[in-house]
């Protein structure tokens, strides 16, 4: 079997080590971002507010 002669991909075993573990890092890796947009609500102002802040906003139903 033959590869078509525009595929760039090299065959396995023909692509370095260094380059092949680049490749599965970028896909697998911890390359993303820690917190995404969708992980967090920008119309809420969290600045300057710690824990102790959230603590006392527990409504007393919550315990």
């Amino acid at each position: 079997m033959s590869r078509a002669t525009g595929d760039s991909t090299p065959a396995p075993g023909q692509e370095p080590e260094w380059q092949r573990r680049r490749r599965l890092a970028a896909v697998f890796g911890d390359d993303g971002p820690e917190q995404t947009s969708d992980d967090r609500d920008d119309r809420e102002d969290r600045q300057g507010k710690g824990d102790g802040w959230y603590r006392d906003q527990v409504p007393p139903h919550h315990g």
